[in-house]
This record gives C-alpha cells, structure tokens and sequence, in this order.
C-alpha cells in the first residue's frame, strides 16, 4: 500500500489487477474539496503512471437502476461516484486469467470519496443505492473508443459470477436484460 497525504492507494486482494484509491478530502463550511486523479501518485503503479486519459463520461441513474456488466479488451476505467451511493461490482473478464468470472464487490459512496481502475479485460457493473446517483467514468486507451457494439456484455445475474445484488428486481436497459 502506497500512502500519502492525498490518498490510500492498494491493489485488490481478490483480483491483485484492480487497483482501489481512498482519496483523502479537505473539509470545510462550504463543503469538500477531493481530487481523483494525480498522474504522479498513480506512477508508482507499473503501467498506470503511463495512463493517458481520452476522455471522461458521466452517467445519472435512479434508485435501483443497475448497469453492467460490461466491458472492453482494450480500456482502462477509473470511477467514481461524484454523488450518491453505489453497489459496485468488478469481474475479471478475461478467460485465459486465472481469476476468470471470478468479481469483487464495493460500496462506493460520494461521502466517502473512493475510486477503482480497472484494467483492460475487466467488467464493470454497478447499481444505484441512492435516489439519485452521478457516476464518472474516465477512461485511457490507445487508438479509438471502443463503444457498446464492440464491448462484451454479461448478465447481471449470470449464474457462473454469482454476484449478490442488492436489489431482487433492479431497473435494466434493453442490453443488460
């Protein structure tokens, strides 16, 4: 574990690939003041120091709207919830590793300013506690983006990850059904 006085940051004991940073936050009568990405913290990290951010997304979601699990072979993702509670939940997606299928879940929480990176491989999948949650993706990758149609995509309840939800009925787009 890397300490220093912006944040905690520790690899998975799960999948040892995920990397899971505790920002630290400056407090006052106005409110909080935390940063989420520092390119020289983050180069004590093999390959992360050399991340090259493309682009950021954000995504609002209602209360018991789960999205996931999805991902690419060629993006990383650092995210955060900027506001709002969720349930998150990482899988390893790559099936020549020997953590195939195997996830990790988090509790992610606005109030308590966490992010995950997750490397290339790597699905991500979370759903919304609150009655309104802004979750940030930012995202590194070389060449173009990889978007939906040409990510891979397993169900939220499939069977061989096992997740736990939260929720026994979550809200679902049309892709993640």
């Amino acid at each position: 574990m890397i300490m220093s006085f912006l944040r905690n940051i520790c690899a998975s004991k799960i999948l040892p690939d995920v990397i899971q940073i505790q920002h630290s936050q400056f407090d006052d009568l106005r409110g909080s003041l935390w940063t989420t990405f520092d390119k020289d913290i983050f180069s004590n990290f093999k390959v992360y120091g050399s991340l090259n951010f493309a682009h950021d997304k954000f995504a609002t979601s209602k209360k018991d709207v789960l999205r996931g699990i999805h991902g690419d072979h060629k993006s990383y993702k650092l995210i955060t919830v900027v506001f709002g509670t969720v349930f998150q939940v990482v899988v390893d997606c790559r099936e020549d590793s020997d953590d195939y299928l195997k996830h990790q879940t988090f509790q992610l929480d606005a109030n308590q300013p966490t992010s995950i990176l997750l490397p290339p491989g790597f699905g991500n999948a979370f759903c919304s506690l609150s009655d309104t949650t802004v979750y940030h993706y930012k995202l590194a990758y070389t060449g173009s983006y990889v978007d939906a149609g040409e990510q891979f995509t397993y169900k939220w309840n499939d069977p061989r990850i096992a997740v736990k939800w939260p929720v026994a009925n979550p809200i679902l787009s049309s892709r993640d059904k």
